[in-house]
């Protein structure tokens, strides 16, 4: 099954409370597309580069078959460049650096073979570009994921709205949940955000796990509790390439299988947080993964007894 994955390609410069690197590898079509490679085959990767993107990350890319037809590179220009300070409870953080070089004026490109996927992810990019996108299909694939944020709610919000109405699944955190909306209970800001267009929601929690939204039921997932987290910054696009990339595996999009996506999302989520930038996500196999997924379910799976007065 063939998967479009939309997003940046970029150099990060990271700092923690325990470590920083230099730039490294980044951007949430990479992160999107590496997670969904140890899941599916015939991903197809849409982004745009400068002329300083050294070709060990592209062998990176190869390596994972991911296909980078739809990787355009500017020569004279520079990668989208970002740098931030985590503090010491790792779930906030400050920008230090936003240089958006290439990425201020991409105007994406689906070769004629990605014209046709029967998945696409929309990453976190302006609406006007995940607009682009969609206008150059085809047909319509079997499921439209799509992750947004706070700034375009804050400065692109018409045409937030008509993305938001074409796409099956729409993945943010809380805070955007609640933005969105103006609602602070996330049951009925999932009952509104599920009225603008989407079939079911993701609402991202970080280390407090994940929930997901039909109109008639609801799912929650834990994040698995991990000894140590050196860096989240890729966490949630990680989780979105976990997410796709079993449901591209199994071919089945019913409320039931979405719900062992998001357990998949959470297994590879758990890997990327664990090392540095991309790292934690190379090398992983098929044992391994499934390890921690079954770690996912002995965290919540309990026999009870109901105890009658």
């Amino acid at each position: 099954m063939s998967i479009v994955v939309v997003g940046t390609v970029a150099f990060d410069k990271i700092e923690t409370p325990f470590d920083k690197t230099d730039k490294i590898l980044g951007g949430a079509g990479t992160y999107i597309s590496l997670a969904a490679s140890h899941f599916a085959e015939n991903i197809n990767l849409v982004s745009v580069i400068g002329g300083d993107f050294p070709d060990e990350y592209l062998s990176i890319f190869r390596k994972h078959k991911i296909n980078i037809e739809g990787l355009q590179v500017k020569p004279e220009g520079k990668s989208f460049y970002w740098s931030g300070r985590y503090h010491s409870d790792m779930n906030s953080r400050d920008t230090l650096v936003t240089e958006l070089n290439v990425l201020a004026d991409f105007e994406p490109i689906l070769p004629e073979s990605y014209q046709s996927p029967e998945f696409l992810v929309l990453g976190n990019l302006t609406p006007r570009v995940q607009m682009q996108v969609l206008d150059q299909l085809k047909k319509r694939p079997h499921l439209i994921v799509m992750d947004t944020m706070n700034f375009w709610m804050d400065t692109a919000w018409d045409d937030l709205m008509k993305v938001i109405a074409r796409v099956d699944v729409l993945t943010v955190n809380d805070g955007e949940a609640r933005q969105l909306t103006g609602e602070y209970s996330l049951v009925k800001a999932a009952q509104k955000i599920l009225t603008m267009g989407p079939k079911f929601l993701v609402i991202k929690k970080g280390e407090h796990g994940a929930l997901l939204f039909n109109k008639e039921s609801v799912f929650f997932a834990p994040a698995l509790p991990l000894e140590e987290v050196f860096d989240p910054t890729g966490a949630g696009d990680t989780f979105a390439g976990g997410f796709i990339g079993h449901l591209a595996r199994t071919k089945d999009i019913s409320f039931d299988n979405l719900k062992n996506a998001i357990i998949y999302g959470s297994a590879m989520a758990s890997f990327a947080v664990e090392k540095f930038g991309t790292e934690g996500l190379i090398g992983l196999t098929q044992e391994i993964i499934d390890e921690r997924v079954r770690l996912f379910v002995d965290l919540v799976q309990f026999d009870i007894s109901l105890v009658n007065n």
